[in-house]
């Protein structure tokens, strides 16, 4: 399946280079960050675009949500989304692809893999909604893809970019070394099997993470569109020499192309948020959150800003440890005691808040604001340093 996205894109290099893609085409490295302002509006154009016939096509298939869960209270809470249309993520990544392909440069080949990322993961949420809101609609659950056929495609793409970008990042000084914020000379150089081990668990660990967050109207793309915000900073920072030598940010040749695919990213998220926001018209499903979460991550990874995104991303860190504990503590104490006990009401956390008796609408609000908050102060400690 790698081999298949990269030669299809690899393919098309000529063509798309040779007609210039038209109009966008016209826009180069030197008039940057005209492109990455360009990238947002036209991903955000593209959504608004997009959005209503996708709607439609989705609500003839019937393609909604079950809004099932184990926990009869929660299921009441939930009721009114039962029948939202799902699967979202077809236009949020139509639009970042598309947006990429129109603005970034294709010869850059963090740019090629960023888009096997993106393909890749959304491809494999695409049968996982389609798997449980088809067949899992006629057993009357919510099952797709298992736990564990999902995490290794996520684990094999994440082996399969790290090790080629490694492999392509021998000639750029900063490429292989990990960087901690907050501390001036702290860092590691990492060999191939470290990188690898790093890159891995940062894109597996973020795709599930906006994964396990995207369960409340608005909830994950307000903060994907503040995470991603915060990074087209990040990458627009490490592409220029002066200004990345200042600031002590890694420089990263390339960092514009990186910068171009978050704004895309951004744009996207807002566009979706259009239909998204509470009461949603449609819900981005794994279709969109697993995509969404790895290609962030693999930004990071080629930015080396891979502990950044812990911080920025510090909600869907904050989720995805809730779920985590919530099911470790849960198997450990019914071995112990012969019955199951919980850490929280509810996980992930944004269902222990809804128990406590928030409304959807102040649990996304509010959490927008922590990342917001998060955000400001990770971009803070670029100056600190």
């Amino acid at each position: 399946m790698f081999l298949m996205l990269y030669l299809l894109i690899e393919s098309h290099l000529p063509w798309l280079e040779a007609h210039h893609l038209g109009f966008f085409r016209i826009f180069t490295r030197e008039q940057d960050p005209f492109r990455q302002v360009l990238a947002v509006m036209l991903a955000f154009l593209l959504c608004i675009l997009l959005g209503p016939p996708v709607i439609r096509w989705l609500q003839k298939q019937k393609i909604g949500d079950l809004a099932g869960f184990d926990q009869a209270e929660l299921d009441e809470m939930m009721k009114g989304k039962r029948g939202t249309p799902t699967m979202g993520g077809i236009f949020i990544i139509a639009s970042i692809v598309l947006s990429t392909l129109l603005l970034a440069d294709l010869t850059i080949f963090p740019v090629k893999m960023a888009l096997v990322c993106v393909l890749w993961l959304a491809a494999v949420g695409m049968a996982d909604d389609w798997l449980k809101l088809t067949a899992g609609r006629r057993a009357g659950n919510r099952h797709g893809l298992t736990s564990l056929e999902k995490i290794l495609f996520q684990i094999g793409l994440g082996v399969l970019l790290s090790y080629f970008t490694y492999q392509h990042g021998h000639n750029v000084p900063d490429a292989h070394t990990l960087y901690f914020p907050f501390f001036k000379n702290l860092k590691i150089s990492l060999n191939q099997t470290g990188f690898i081990v790093v890159g891995t668990i940062v894109l597996t660990g973020a795709s599930n993470a906006v994964n396990l967050t995207d369960g409340l109207d608005g909830l994950a793309a307000g903060i994907m569109a503040i995470v991603s915000s915060s990074f087209l900073f990040l990458a627009l920072i490490a592409g220029q020499l002066v200004l990345a030598k200042k600031l002590l940010i890694p420089h990263i040749n390339f960092g514009e192309e990186m910068a171009v695919i978050a704004a895309a990213m951004l744009g996207a998220c807002l566009g979706f948020l259009w239909f998204n926001c509470n009461p949603a018209r449609i819900i981005m499903g794994d279709t969109g959150s697993l995509a969404l979460g790895g290609l962030i991550g693999y930004i990071a990874i080629v930015i080396r800003q891979e502990f950044m995104l812990f911080f920025v991303g510090g909600i869907f860190v904050i989720e995805a440890l809730s779920v985590m504990l919530q099911v470790g503590y849960f198997k450990y104490t019914r071995r112990r005691y012969g019955e199951g006990r919980r850490v929280f009401l509810c996980a992930p956390l944004h269902h222990h808040f809804q128990r406590k008796g928030w409304t959807e609408s102040q649990v996304v609000v509010r959490f927008w604001l922590i990342s917001a908050m998060l955000a400001a102060m990770a971009l803070a400690t670029v100056k600190l340093r």
